[in-house]
Formats: structure tokens, C-alpha cells, sequence
């Protein structure tokens, strides 16, 4: 930092001001310090700050190891936030939704000192050790996770699958059939809920619920049945990759989308407006609710002990071209 400062003709201290962002520093003497610190390749290490204010900058995400949509979205969200605020991110996986291996992954990030967790796994099955573990840091969850202890972003499931199914019923299909999300996830659960109860307040039968694993796979195996039964005129899809699956194998069955079956997905990622056809779907901005997220656990990091309401993002429905009258 005395390099930077003999380099820019200023003191040691204005270089400290101009490092941590203050306020009052003439715009030229920011100019000529970050000029000075750029030519001389200085790095502020950020540890003797963490042992003055008992703060490493680092935030902890937990995620489930897998190649989803939602999950890099999400951390492209907090990732995003936590730099814009000079926080670091650092990241754990855990394969499983058990318990114990959520605990697993949450210890790995406290003993790396991170100031807060952000935990975007479904939390369905909390014991108590996993409840008394998230109580050791300011922590918000995601995935319509609840605890006792942590702030809550969530996303509206229940308004998400009302607005596809809906949307279908008012086009004039008779019914609408799901096909939902793994019954170990708690956004699946609130979406089989809630689309059951649009049916039933609309005073339509409900068909049987079908699972997949959130893969194209997953979604071309159960279309591989849907298609074969001549009652289906309109699928709820659960996410956006299952409904590509899905709609290959209603056309290799010749069903034809959306002329004998309309089809809405959930996510809206990138590659659904360039589908073909372009798909109807239910978006979700995970990018923003993870963003959302930083922006809660950054209030509980400035004010310890203070209680945080809960935030509900709505979605909204994306009307393209798999839905349509049946029998049109």
C-alpha cells in the first residue's frame, strides 16, 4: 500500500479510502491511486480485515451436484450479487438430499469461515441436528425450504402450476395431466398440490400424477405413455428439459404438438423460445431469486438478532406456441 501511495504522490491512508470504496475522495485522486495500483499489480489481501472485524467476506452456497438449469442459475445469481457487494463466494455440492449429507457439505463451509450460508437444497426431511447446525450462521434458504431458524426466497409454486393449468383449461381441454418433479423435492410437492387444487375448484377430473427426475429422459419415458392414450389433449410438464423429452416422443408417436396435445413447462430456460415448436412455459427468474437471496443474507449480516419476512417471487406465464383448442 506505501508503493501505491509513492507511486500516485498521495498517503497511505487516501489509498486505504480509495481501496474501501469511501465516499470522500476527490474523483482524480481515485483515478490516480487505481491507475498506481493497476501498474504495480497490487492486491489488497482482504485477512488482516477479517481479524479486525471478525468478517471473512465469504458467503457459503450449497447446491446439489448436478448439471440442472436451475441450480447454475441460481448460483450465477448469488455469485453475481456477493461481487457487487465485495463478497466471495465459495460453493459445496452434496449428491444427496439426505440430512446428513446436507450437514456434511453446511460443516465443510463453516470450518472455511464463511460469514453466512445460502442453501439452495430442498430441505423436506430436517432433523435436528441439521436444524441446530443452521443456527451457528445468519443463513437463507431456498427451494421452498422452511427451518426454524433461516430466511426464506422462495418462488410461488402453487401460482406457477396455476397459471399453466389454467391457461389449458380455458383454451377448452377437458383436463389437464402432470407430469411432476422427484416427490423428494418440495417445489414438486407444492406443484402436484397446487395443480390438483386447480382442478378441483375448476370441478375437473384429476388425472393420476406422473414422476420424472427433472431430465429430458425422464420426460420422453413418461411421454412414451401419455402419447399412447388418446384422452390426453394438455400435459403440465414440470420443467422445461422434461417438456423437450416429452414433446419427442408425443412426435415420434404421432401426436402432433400442439394440434393433438398441448403442452406448458416450467423454468422458461434459454432454449425454450428456440424450440421447435417454441414452448409455452411458466418462467421463473432463478437468476434474480438468487440474487434476491445475497441481498437477504447481506441485511442479516448487517443486522444480527433482527427478524426477516419471508419474499415470495411470483412468476409468470409465457404464452408461445405448444398450447392451442383441443382438436383444433
Amino acid at each position: 500500500m506505501r508503493d501505491v501511495a509513492l507511486a500516485a504522490g498521495v498517503s497511505a491512508q487516501t489509498v486505504s479510502r480509495v481501496l474501501s470504496d469511501h465516499p470522500n475522495v476527490q474523483e482524480r485522486t481515485r483515478t490516480k491511486v487505481l491507475a498506481a495500483v493497476e501498474q504495480l499489480g497490487y492486491r489488497l489481501n482482504h485477512t488482516p480485515r477479517a481479524l479486525a472485524t471478525g468478517r471473512s467476506m465469504t458467503v457459503g452456497f450449497i447446491t446439489l451436484a448436478s448439471s440442472f438449469y436451475s441450480r447454475a442459475a441460481l448460483a450465477l445469481g448469488v455469485e453475481q450479487a456477493a461481487r457487487d457487494a465485495g463478497y466471495t463466494v465459495n460453493t459445496a455440492t452434496t449428491a444427496s438430499l439426505d440430512a446428513s449429507a446436507v450437514g456434511v457439505a453446511i460443516n465443510r463451509l463453516i470450518e472455511q469461515g464463511v460469514d453466512g450460508l445460502i442453501i439452495a437444497v430442498p430441505l423436506i426431511d430436517l432433523d435436528e441436528a441439521l436444524e441446530k447446525l443452521i443456527r451457528v450462521l445468519p443463513t437463507v434458504t431456498l427451494d421452498g425450504s422452511g427451518t426454524s431458524s433461516a430466511d426464506v426466497v422462495a418462488i410461488d409454486q402453487s401460482i406457477a402450476v396455476r397459471l399453466a393449468t389454467e391457461h389449458l383449461l380455458d383454451l377448452g381441454h377437458r383436463t389437464v395431466w402432470h407430469v411432476a418433479g422427484p416427490p423428494q423435492w418440495s417445489d414438486a410437492i407444492s406443484r402436484v398440490a397446487g395443480w390438483r387444487a386447480a382442478l378441483n375448484e375448476a370441478g375437473r377430473e384429476v388425472p393420476p400424477e406422473l414422476y420424472g427426475d427433472w431430465s429430458p429422459e425422464s420426460g420422453y419415458r413418461n411421454g412414451l405413455l401419455l402419447a399412447r392414450m388418446p384422452e390426453v389433449t394438455a400435459v403440465l410438464v414440470a420443467s422445461d428439459e422434461m417438456a423437450f423429452g416429452l414433446i419427442r416422443a408425443m412426435i415420434e408417436l404421432g401426436r402432433r404438438v400442439p394440434e393433438d396435445v398441448s403442452v406448458v413447462g416450467i423454468d422458461n430456460i434459454a432454449l425454450a423460445a428456440y424450440a421447435n415448436p417454441p414452448l409455452t412455459t411458466v418462467s421463473q427468474s432463478f437468476e434474480q431469486t438468487g440474487r434476491r437471496a445475497f441481498e437477504h443474507l447481506q441485511r442479516q449480516l448487517k443486522e444480527p438478532g433482527s427478524t426477516f419476512e419471508a419474499e415470495v417471487v411470483a412468476p409468470e406465464l409465457i404464452i408461445r406456441a405448444t398450447t392451442c383448442p383441443p382438436g383444433r
